[in-house]
């Protein structure tokens, strides 16, 4: 029995002038693979970020949901927002379920027992099961170089369970295993794990970038960029999460920007053809880590010294990308020209006193 050619689909790179551009709308595929009457809060950055993701992808796509706050939102029983064939796998398995579908189709295409073409395979991992839980399985499909996108949607937390600190959740970040308090001020006290770049250099072989939902036409080209890819490739994506980092609902692309435009979230692909990182994404402004902070209240305990040591974990994350820093930036990393975060709160009560 001959073996048939696996034919592959090849999306093509939406028309971006200027990546960092904050407000530029090209033509968008009409294709709603994310349906609305999902359970999600409002302001959602998952569920943003899922709309874009299928809306790149198309009606051909399969997608892979491990357990986490977008499992628990939009799977109630025989009700789910999606177009398309989507299937749900433990926190801990996401890399090799999502390895296992791939694999079934090429050799369900190769047999003749599937007419078409392979279809656009996507994991979508919450950071808790991509950073922590399913981090061994996620390598695996990457090691093996299966023909998917395994994307982390970063909401920096455990969200699906009420809000505990991962990994990923940032220096500084309150959560109900992190709560500041007098022994511990600042809350978390570690760093977050830089996962994307683990990805990158433990698996070469595979297209690795990041992304945030504040740039929708660099992430919907950067998923396109992924799924073209022949073999395993790598997102992370910066979703913020209203109930945990408590902002004000319409704020969530805002956030979007301001993580990037001040450094704690930066931009990049991995090109492993020249085994090269890519940092020609340039936000239109950089702005101080405390424009993006004070919209937050998981900040809202922060002092002046915490404030600067995130400004200078940000410098640090500019200059790695070769980034030239402006005297403003080079400043604020100093305590002594923070204010804690919480004087404005303080300064409001008292107000209401006289």
């Amino acid at each position: 029995m001959p073996v048939i050619e696996v034919q592959r689909q090849m999306l093509p790179i939406l028309d971006s002038p200027n990546q960092g551009a904050r407000f530029y709308n090209p033509e968008l595929p009409a294709s709603e693979p994310f349906v609305p009457g999902h359970r999600t809060c409002a302001g959602c950055g998952p569920s943003i970020q899922y709309r874009m993701t299928s809306k790149a992808s198309g009606d051909n796509t399969i997608l892979v949901g491990p357990t986490g706050c977008m499992y628990v939102a939009n799977s109630s029983y025989l009700c789910t927002p999606y177009n398309v064939p989507w299937a749900h796998t433990q926190i801990g398995s996401a890399g090799s379920f999502t390895a296992g579908v791939a694999a079934a189709y090429e050799a369900m295409i190769r047999k003749g027992k599937w007419k078409g073409t392979f279809p656009n395979i996507i994991c979508e991992a919450g950071d808790g099961s991509a950073s922590d839980i399913g981090l061994a399985s996620i390598s695996g499909a990457l090691y093996r170089n299966h023909d998917c996108l395994i994307i982390c949607y970063d909401n920096e937390q455990y969200a699906n369970t009420g809000i505990q600190a991962s990994s990923r959740t940032p220096y500084g970040g309150m959560t109900t295993f992190s709560p500041p308090g007098p022994k511990v001020p600042e809350a978390k006290t570690l760093y977050p794990k830089d996962l994307a770049r683990m990805m990158a250099a433990g698996h070469p072989h595979c297209y690795v970038a990041t992304a945030s939902v504040g740039y929708p036409i660099d992430l919907m080209n950067k998923v396109r960029k992924g799924l073209n890819h022949k073999g395993a490739a790598y997102l992370m994506v910066y979703t913020p999460c209203q109930k945990g980092f408590v902002y004000e609902t319409p704020r969530s692309i805002d956030l979007g920007r301001l993580v990037v435009e001040c450094g704690l979230y930066p931009i990049w692909e991995w090109n492993p053809e020249k085994r090269e990182y890519d940092y020609s994404f340039r936000p239109q402004t950089m702005r101080p880590v405390s424009e993006y902070l004070k919209l937050q209240g998981r900040f809202g305990h922060l002092h002046a010294e915490h404030v600067a040591n995130l400004q200078k974990f940000a410098n640090q994350q500019w200059q790695m990308m070769g980034v030239q820093l402006p005297e403003a930036l080079i400043k604020a990393a100093d305590a002594k020209n923070q204010v804690n975060m919480a004087a404005a709160a303080e300064a409001e009560a008292v107000a209401q006193t006289l």
